[in-house]
């Protein structure tokens, strides 16, 4: 089955959405958000403390620990996972995944260590890509600093690492509604074998439809479209269904 996934990006313990990783604005309250799409046949929800690695400081887990007792879809937790403890402790806070993405950057051993841990399904390798010199490349720091990684060598090698999915932002598409990176997901997917999460870029249903048609992606993520009720998710679920995409319903 495909998947649909809101996405929540927290800053100062609320919902905020921007385009191309730039100009948040306020959306709302992340535990009331999360409720919404628990109703609303979400299959599972991502939040992304969007801060916490540009400042240095650990994760929102009193909020998420809110939002999980709250609803009953999977969650996967990230921004600022920098080792095994902060790893932990989202998952003893509800997290069913954990998504890692600079602190796997910083520490070359984070990915297998938490792999063995804590098993491949829960470790989500997050990666934000945008083009560079005619390649795709792997940006941290909210996309403000090129970290020189090429996006599907570091996607291979998250997966020989242990992770167990990969969630691919395009940075190029972020906001803009314009549709997936259709072309840096099927990169990235030709040559990996584990599921891959599609983000950035999500307008209308005929995007999550194309996107979801490239093998190897298994769910679409969508932010925008979602929190500014733009497309139901059920309404979605049900344009897919008739497209011939396997979904919950």
């Amino acid at each position: 089955m495909k998947r649909i996934i809101p996405c929540m990006d927290i800053c100062d313990g609320r919902v905020v959405k921007g385009v191309n990783f730039e100009g948040l604005r306020d959306v709302d309250d992340p535990v009331e958000l999360a409720a919404y799409y628990d109703k609303s046949g979400a299959d599972e929800l991502v939040f992304y403390d969007i801060m916490a690695s540009v400042e240095g400081r650990s994760i929102f887990f009193d909020l998420f620990k809110k939002v999980s007792e709250e609803v009953s879809v999977p969650l996967t937790a990230g921004g600022g996972i920098g080792n095994l403890a902060d790893f932990e402790f989202a998952l003893e806070c509800g997290a069913d995944k954990v998504s890692i993405n600079s602190g796997a950057i910083r520490d070359k051993m984070f990915i297998k260590e938490a792999a063995a841990r804590f098993g491949s399904r829960r470790v989500v390798l997050a990666i934000d890509a945008k083009r560079a010199d005619g390649v795709f490349h792997v940006f941290t720091s909210g996309g403000h600093e090129d970290t020189g990684l090429d996006a599907v060598e570091w996607a291979v090698r998250g997966e020989a690492e242990g992770a167990g999915e990969l969630v691919v932002n395009s940075i190029d598409t972020d906001g803009v509604k314009g549709g997936f990176d259709l072309p840096m997901l099927s990169a990235i997917a030709s040559k990996v074998n584990i599921p891959i999460v599609a983000s950035g870029g999500a307008g209308t249903m005929e995007h999550f439809a194309e996107v979801l048609s490239v093998d190897g992606i298994e769910a679409g993520l969508g932010a925008s479209v979602f929190h500014f009720k733009e497309i139901g998710i059920m309404a979605l679920k049900r344009y897919l269904a008739a497209q011939g995409i396997p979904v919950n319903l």
